[in-house]
């Protein structure tokens, strides 16, 4: 079981949003502890020897880190599909 973490970007934007999108959001980060890569994730890449994925939730990505060692999910980016790989 992996432990979900928000960063604080992710937070604010949760933050902003109407609740029900909030709530379809947060129910769908909270399976990542359990599966963390789910099998509509896709691996984008690495930081370090972290491995990084990109979660689909409707309109929205979440990008996240998988960090194996400590059992963490560190979400680090939710946004609308165009604006989420936009540095």
């Amino acid at each position: 079981m992996y432990s979900v973490e928000l960063s604080q970007k992710a937070d604010a934007f949760l933050d902003k949003l109407d609740n029900h999108i909030r709530e379809r959001l947060e129910e769908r980060l909270k399976k990542l502890g359990e599966q963390p890569i789910p099998s509509n994730s896709k691996f984008i890449g690495r930081d370090n020897n972290d491995k990084i994925f990109r979660c689909r939730i409707g309109d929205y990505r979440a990008l996240y880190k998988v960090k194996e060692n400590e059992k963490v999910v560190l979400v680090a980016k939710i946004d609308l599909r165009p604006k989420v790989y936009q540095k």
